[in-house]
């Protein structure tokens, strides 16, 4: 299936429908009073997470979605029938803002998550509710209100706890499929990797966690160049960024340092939100360096980019060093959990002993 992470599409919820003016007509009842019903509700439209679906690829061909109006009401205290909702079923992740606005209506990052589209109607009200004392043959009723209608963008982005960037042929579909069970396409040239891929890392029995591939990036991707660009937005949700480099490039006029601080300004350029993510250095390829030289690589690259950024030296290739990586990443995604548990616990301030009963004896002097 192709992999399709944005579309545009129009909603337009039901009409109310009209309140009716009716009066009551039976044989000897000369002066029946009023029993006009009220029009029924418009239908709305909703918007449903729903795991089983990767894409938004439905959307790209079906872009109108128009919700049915209610009934009108009708004589002898019938009120009209209310219109049925419409769900429009997303995948998880899935980001939904007004493209006239750019207002955020809803995002949708757990499965069964509902969201409101665009309501629908209010049914208008029968002349039944305008009869008084002074009024006992009211003619006057309301029509239905208009549903809502919308020109929405959907914009898909994957749930993963870690992201991999870096260049084209950097390896990252090579550690993707030596970490976790994704089986992405792996080739010699540029640009093998086209969409995200998702894959499963399993740490121990109940421990595991999701790590993104997304296209590689070149410099100039913030302003379009390449493929990258476009799926940068699926790394905004992850935890963690490993920036996988090619420590051995068969082009020997690349510098793979300057190219890493070229994906660095790329990110700052896109949002500098995600660049201020948690970035490791992960030197791939040190099978193809002399053992001699492996020390030397690694500290030519702390030097440039600081002691407290994390560095793994590994290939994807023969795995060497990838069982150090995530159990690394593991442990570092456990420690953030942990700390968005305590910082989401209630803070419960002391309470004193001689100021609970101070209020216990107040309570009982008010009784």
């Amino acid at each position: 299936m192709k992999f399709v992470d944005e579309a545009r599409i129009e909603v337009k919820a039901g009409k109310g429908g009209n309140g009716v003016a009716s009066f009551r007509r039976e044989k000897f009842i000369p002066k029946g009073g009023p029993d006009g019903g009220d029009g029924g509700r418009g239908g709305s439209i909703y918007a449903v997470a729903d795991r089983n679906i990767n894409t938004l690829i439905d959307y790209r061909y079906t872009r109108k979605f128009l919700a049915k109006n209610g009934e009108n009401g009708r004589g002898s205290d019938c009120y009209g029938k209310g219109a049925p909702d419409i769900e429009l079923k997303v995948p998880v992740g899935t980001v939904i803002t007004d493209k006239n606005t750019g207002e955020v209506i809803a995002d949708l990052d757990r499965n069964g998550q509902r969201a409101l589209l665009a309501k629908g109607g209010k049914g208008g009200l029968g002349n039944l509710h305008f009869k008084s004392s002074t009024n006992r043959a009211p003619r006057q009723c309301t029509p239905g209100e208009p549903g809502e209608e919308r020109e929405l963008n959907l914009e898909l982005r994957v749930l993963a706890d870690v992201g991999l960037l870096g260049l084209p042929n950097a390896g990252k579909s090579t550690l993707i499929s030596a970490v976790s069970n994704a089986k992405p396409k792996i080739a010699d040239y540029p640009f093998t990797t086209l969409h995200p891929h998702l894959g499963v890392v399993r740490v121990g029995p109940e421990t595991s966690f999701v790590i993104a591939d997304i296209p590689g990036l070149i410099e100039g991707a913030s302003e379009g160049a390449g493929l990258g660009h476009l799926f940068l937005r699926h790394l905004s949700r992850t935890s963690l960024l490993l920036h996988v480099i090619d420590v051995a490039p068969v082009d020997e006029t690349t510098d793979p340092i300057a190219a890493a601080r070229a994906i660095v300004k790329e990110l700052y350029n896109f949002d500098p939100a995600l660049a201020d993510k948690p970035r490791w250095l992960v030197l791939n390829k040190m099978d193809l360096v002399p053992e001699d030289e492996r020390e030397e690589v690694i500290a030519k690259y702390r030097r440039e980019f600081g002691d407290e950024t994390p560095i793994f030296p590994i290939s994807a290739a023969t795995r060497e060093g990838c069982d150090t990586l995530v159990k690394a990443i593991s442990e570092d995604l456990q420690q953030q959990r942990q700390m968005l548990i305590e910082d989401s616990e209630p803070v419960i301030d002391d309470f004193d002993e001689d100021e609970e009963n101070a209020q216990k004896i107040e309570g009982d002097e008010r009784k």
